[in-house]
């Protein structure tokens, strides 16, 4: 339940019209005074700051007496939007629209927005499927962002290692362009509706440069009107403000904050994906790449990044889940739409778990033989499978787990791979 008072919610939903996303002044005078004595100083007509004031600012930001990051300089920024003030009307459009504001005030404040310092939001104007649900600080965030001109290889390289991230319980985040973007928003909506009894019912969480009463880019409207419906769509700006250059460019910065991990898809030499990998990186985030072609200029961003040692090689969903750290299995109810509990294994592992006994335990060496699989895709299996639920261990070896079984002590027949 949020603990922000609504006096509180007010300010800071006037605060987001008035200071830009990433205005370090605008933050660090809101983390001194807190946000209603910082509005009503900016809405007030005195000029003149006190000295104690404008130390504790600079302090806060650590910039010494640069003159654009004066409180001065910054009320001379913020004065000219005063007449725009409408917080009232803002928080009651996003209410019709079946969204509101989060602020750092309320107990659902996503913590990881920390780790941003003096550049984390003022608050997020939020637009879904139900309050706050998205932002269970429990779930496993992945983002997934890339190249707006991708290319066939790139979305279904998306689609291929969303899909079982999504099965997991993780919820993937982008920025709702074109390209890597939609594509990485669509697998996880596809997995929602795909396997509804498995999933969280907010798979995808979209973050936007401009106000959520009018999407963008327009070609996306439907897609992000379908994130908004089973997800949820967050803006640190108000409603009616138009997505800029420079709102885009710290658009990133929220995404890398979020998430637990980066996969970069697809991206060129120079791109704004490789942006969000190397915020994520100072964060102490977890970045991967997906590898491409040598000839291809879309992935030259994404070897750029291995090269570099910046990211980790991603081939696999396998490898997502190793970088965060495991992600938690949603399993899915033996009477839930027909699913099954193997169903959505790749090949390696659809293989082991047909080798493994229902109830007398096996040995990895005979499981190798059995399965035709090292060592090592035996062990590592074993252990997925473990995690799914579908497999225990004993002193013994290895078995089936009964919620693996259909209630005979055998499974159903396999249906190949994904």
């Amino acid at each position: 339940m949020n603990s922000g008072t609504s006096e509180t919610r007010m300010a800071r939903a006037a605060l987001t019209r008035l200071i830009e996303p990433g205005d370090l002044t605008g933050a660090a005078l809101v983390a001194v005074l807190g946000a209603q004595q910082a509005l009503d100083l900016i809405t007030s007509p005195e000029r003149r700051v006190p000295e104690s004031l404008q130390q504790a600012v600079a302090e806060t930001i650590g910039s010494g007496t640069r003159k654009e990051l004066m409180v001065a300089a910054g009320l001379e920024r913020w004065r000219p939007r005063v007449r725009d003030l409408a917080p009232e009307r803002d928080l009651e459009t996003m209410r019709r629209l079946g969204g509101g504001l989060l602020i750092p005030e309320d107990d659902e404040w996503p913590g990881q927005l920390e780790d941003l310092g003096t550049s984390a939001p003022l608050a997020l104007w939020w637009r879904g499927r139900s309050e706050y649900a998205a932002f269970d600080a429990a779930r496993r965030r992945i983002a997934v962002v890339g190249s707006r001109d991708a290319t066939e290889y790139g979305i279904r390289a998306a689609h291929e290692i969303i899909a079982p991230l999504v099965a997991k319980g993780a919820q993937i985040v982008s920025g709702g362009a074109y390209g890597i973007d939609a594509a990485a928003h669509r697998a996880a909506l596809a997995a929602l509706a795909t396997t509804p009894g498995s999933v969280h019912g907010d798979p995808t969480m979209a973050v936007m440069a401009g106000g959520l009463d009018r999407f963008y880019p327009s070609g996306n409207d439907d897609l992000l009107r379908d994130i908004a419906a089973h997800g949820v769509v967050v803006a640190e700006v108000p409603p009616g403000s138009s997505p800029t250059r420079w709102r885009f460019l710290l658009r990133n910065r929220l995404i890398a904050a979020l998430c637990d991990v980066t996969v970069v898809v697809e991206a060129r030499w120079r791109s704004g994906a490789l942006t969000t990998a190397r915020r994520a990186a100072e964060m102490g985030r977890e970045v991967g790449a997906v590898p491409g072609s040598v000839f291809s200029a879309n992935s030259a961003g994404c070897h750029r990044l291995i090269a570099e040692g910046a990211a980790n090689i991603v081939t696999r969903p396998e490898d997502v889940v190793e970088m965060a750290g495991g992600i938690e299995h949603c399993p899915v109810p033996a009477d839930s739409a027909g699913g099954r509990a193997h169903d959505g294994l790749d090949i390696q592992d659809l293989l082991l778990f047909d080798a493994l006994p229902a109830r007398a335990a096996a040995t990895p060496d005979s499981l190798c033989r059995v399965a035709g699989l090292s060592i090592g895709a035996v062990l590592g299996g074993l252990s997925r499978l473990q995690q799914r639920g579908l497999a225990v261990s004993s002193d013994a070896g290895w078995r089936r787990s009964e919620a693996s079984s259909d209630g005979s002590g055998a499974s159903s027949p396999p249906r190949g791979g994904r």
